[in-house]
């Protein structure tokens, strides 16, 4: 299944994708960058500013967890967040999605689909994820 990112929500996005995944099918999601959050700029912003920036309160030079900062990877780790990933079952399953920014030549003709239900409603506020990225630091 071969899905266009471009504005639809980010979490009905994940949640129709990993439940695709896990009925075994592999997903490749393009436009990764266009995927929308819903919500105010600087709520978003702050909200993966912080993830970015965690560090251990009893030892501040520890670094971990890591957490991504280009789009194709926040999605990815979204995705992540709805599997049993640590079971075999969901690792198996993480392994068939592919998330790329923009659209790569080798699926420049193929047939791509929207998922009707996760598309974002214009009457909302939103930002993009590509926008979120960009603000973290990432280059893409």
């Amino acid at each position: 299944m071969i899905i266009n990112g471009e504005g639809h929500v980010l979490g009905r996005l994940a949640s129709v994708t990993s439940k695709s995944l896990l009925n075994g099918e592999e997903v490749i999601i393009l436009n990764a960058e266009k995927i929308m959050i819903t919500g105010s700029k600087d709520w978003a912003y702050a909200k993966y500013k912080q993830r970015v920036d965690r560090a251990s309160i009893s030892n501040p030079r520890d670094l971990g967890p890591k957490y991504p900062r280009r789009p194709d990877d926040i999605f990815r780790r979204t995705v992540r967040g709805m599997l049993p990933y640590k079971k075999s079952k969901g690792r198996s399953a993480y392994k068939g999605l592919k998330a790329y920014v923009g659209i790569p030549e080798e699926f420049a003709d193929a047939e791509i689909e929207n998922v009707p239900e996760a598309q974002f409603n214009n009457l909302k506020k939103g930002i993009e994820l590509g926008e979120i990225s960009k603000l973290l630091g990432a280059t893409f």
